[in-house]
């Protein structure tokens, strides 16, 4: 499967996936589809379809926005300084969509390697477990809980 950004991926985004992915936006905390969202399954980017995340590494951090203890795929987040807003952050971006996702920080659970990838849901699309291997994601079906 081969994962890229395109015109028609672009032309496809609502003016908020746009907005976020596109111009580095963030959604309003716990505004998300994805924020409580339990279902087995991966988290793709809206834009190129890479793989990012799995609902196994998902947790609730109370902060409003989907949280993830690690990415499915590392060579797939891209982590760059951000110093917008005053202070200093990471953000991370897809590899091959160049979205931006959100950020990621140090105040994760530490029994699952202490970080807390924050992510907008409007930079995702999820994929049901049941519908992985069709949709050519079988690869990374033991990264998902069984149902």
């Amino acid at each position: 499967m081969k994962f890229e950004k395109s015109q028609a991926a672009l032309d496809r985004l609502t003016p908020e996936q746009r907005r976020v992915t596109q111009k580095s936006g963030t959604e309003r905390p716990f505004s998300g589809e994805y924020n409580d969202n339990k279902e087995p399954g991966i988290y793709v980017d809206i834009v190129s379809g890479e793989p990012l995340f799995a609902s196994a590494d998902k947790f609730n951090s109370g902060t409003g926005w989907p949280s993830f203890t690690k990415p499915i795929v590392p060579a797939n987040v891209n982590e760059l300084r951000d110093t917008e807003h005053g202070m200093v952050r990471t953000e991370v971006r897809s590899t091959h969509g160049d979205s931006h996702l959100g950020h990621v920080f140090n105040d994760g659970p530490a029994d699952r390697g202490g970080l807390r990838y924050c992510i907008n849901s409007a930079s995702l699309r999820f994929i049901p477990r049941e519908v992985m291997a069709v949709e050519g994601y079988g690869a990374y079906l033991d990264q998902v809980e069984s149902v």
